[in-house]
């Protein structure tokens, strides 16, 4: 361990230093409170060894100061006092310490005190470790909780959290927000021929097309349901829309992802619908949804593989 003594008395300084490196601490050393203090921010110690009465800054004022100031860190501390007081250890308690030694401590109640502190810090550290892979996994699981399985976006229960709380916000900022419906064309005839496993790796190109044509970081892309997806483009006109949808139709068809029971393409294609809330208006999620879903039935109506809009 790196040790961090602290005492006013040379003899002390020597005797004590020589019992932590015989024990393999390395050791640094300081006069005062003051200069500890100092020390500590200079060496981060592992462990603190603190005189009581020391000139300048006696040990309470250290051990006060840098509890204070590092309240995060636990690094023990450990007074000396030549003083065996039942209200002086609780004092050494109350500005921050964790044990209290008579001096000059022997070899061995110095050395199982040590061993005792290495012991606590070795638990936290481990508690900390705990607690922050606890913490990951719990925000993955938020994570997975949000994400389709299959495709990487956002699911549908999410979905329809952040439509709803985009409205809202849309609402109350009095911008505008376009939402896109998309749907495989032919789909199910593609599935039937090609089968299930590149029915998913389809679904899965079409996703990552998709997700790569989202502009800004409050842009959303979701797996809708089966072939069908959904974007949600907070603070975009219709135009913009339209724009995002025409891409996304391009980039899929860019992929040539082979389709031959298509009545459109040879390739697979989508066919998009975009709607658009303005400002100063009453909508609904549902709503919203609705009019961006006749937009698409209107596209795969009018001969698919195109975008239409309407607002």
């Amino acid at each position: 361990m790196k040790i961090l003594l602290v005492d006013d008395s040379s003899t002390i300084i020597a005797a004590t230093s020589k019992m932590l490196e015989k024990m393999g601490h390395s050791v640094s050393t300081a006069e005062n409170g003051e200069a500890g203090v100092a020390a500590y921010e200079r060496e981060h110690p592992d462990l603190i060894l603190m005189d009581v009465t020391m000139p300048v800054m006696d040990g309470y004022a250290a051990a006060q100061h840098i509890r204070s100031q590092h309240p995060e860190d636990w690094v023990p501390i450990i007074f000396l006092s030549g003083r065996e007081d039942e209200q002086q250890l609780q004092r050494g308690i109350q500005a921050g310490g964790d044990d209290y030694l008579i001096k000059p401590a022997s070899y061995v109640v110095l050395h199982a005190k040590i061993h005792a502190m290495q012991r606590i810090d070795a638990m936290r550290r481990r508690l900390i470790q705990l607690s922050a892979e606890l913490a990951a996994a719990n925000r993955a699981l938020e994570r997975l909780s949000r994400q389709d399985a299959l495709t990487d976006l956002a699911n549908r229960r999410y979905f329809d959290t952040y439509l709803a709380d985009e409205i809202l916000r849309a609402q109350r900022t009095k911008k505008t927000l376009a939402l896109i419906l998309c749907d495989v064309d032919y789909f199910k005839p593609y599935n039937d021929h090609y089968g299930h496993q590149a029915g998913d790796q389809c679904l899965r190109q079409v996703a990552a097309a998709i997700r790569y044509c989202c502009r800004h970081p409050a842009d959303m892309a979701a797996r809708y349901g089966g072939e069908e997806f959904a974007l949600i483009l907070p603070e975009t006109e219709l135009s913009g829309g339209v724009q995002v949808a025409e891409d996304i139709r391009n980039a899929v068809a860019q992929l040539r992802i082979a389709h031959e029971h298509s009545k459109v393409t040879s390739y697979v294609s989508i066919s998009a619908g975009v709607a658009v809330y303005l400002p100063g208006t009453v909508i609904t999620a549902n709503q919203l949804v609705a009019a961006a879903d006749e937009a698409l039935y209107q596209a795969k109506g009018s001969g698919r593989n195109r975008v239409v809009a309407l607002g």
